[in-house]
């Protein structure tokens, strides 16, 4: 169930929370990130580490009630995974505490039931109790308040801070020896590096070998600059 809201209200709520913000404080937008590190073991996988800031999927009736009655998805740049793309588009989210972050990602396609995706740092700064699911799985998740530049939205459920997890194709989970919903160790190997445990394993035809970190978990490690990164069954 969603609640809409008048617009009028939503523009009050947006100019409410701006004038709270000083220039240069709060949150700035993070763009879906990509951050190739090869694996370096001799006849191993080619395997991608990637951080997945903070971003929003949505389904076709928020769209039309955020963005108009004939608003459509457009592409600003594809991402590694096929068919999967980050648009033009962005949203402002708002947690109970009137909080706000602006510039939220919209990645398409559209899906069934929208979903919002945080770090720790961002959910804890809406003030919003958001739990670690894997991707799909929202039920009894916090809600939001969502705005767009035609209307603005409560959302009763959606909120998740994504579990870490592995994308990769049949043949690489051969090739690994795991299954869909095990768990694997990534090791990052770097001046700031780290291990990763129960990272998911997400099997599909269509995926391409690739590790989805958070923007929390991404920079604990600097992973933008790691040396090397490596997947094992744990």
């Amino acid at each position: 169930m969603t609640a809409m809201i008048s617009r009028a209200t939503v523009e009050q709520m947006v100019r409410d929370s701006l004038r709270r913000h000083q220039p240069g404080a709060g949150h700035k937008d993070h763009e879906p990130g990509h951050r190739h590190r090869n694996e370096g073991q001799s006849g191993s996988p080619r395997l991608i580490a990637n951080i997945s800031a903070r971003h929003c999927h949505l389904d076709q009736d928020t769209l039309r009630i955020l963005f108009g009655p004939q608003a459509e998805l457009t592409v600003m740049k594809p991402l590694y995974q096929s068919g999967a793309f980050a648009s033009e588009q962005t949203v402002t989210i708002f947690g109970p505490r009137k909080q706000m972050i602006s510039n939220l990602r919209i990645l398409g396609p559209l899906r069934d039931a929208s979903q919002i995706e945080l770090a720790f740092s961002d959910s804890r700064f809406l003030g919003i109790d958001a739990p670690v699911r894997v991707s799909g799985n929202t039920k009894g998740t916090p809600g939001c308040f969502l705005v767009g530049p035609h209307g603005g939205l409560a959302i009763a459920e959606g909120v998740i801070r994504a579990a870490r997890h592995v994308h990769m194709s049949p043949d690489d989970a051969v090739e690994y020896g795991v299954v869909e919903g095990d768990r694997m160790r990534l090791v990052v190997d770097g001046e700031q590096g780290g291990v990763f445990d129960d990272v998911s394993v997400r099997i599909s035809p269509e995926s391409k070998l690739e590790v989805h970190l958070d923007t929390d978990e991404g920079n604990a490690v600097d992973l933008v600059n790691a040396r090397n990164v490596t997947l094992t069954k744990r």
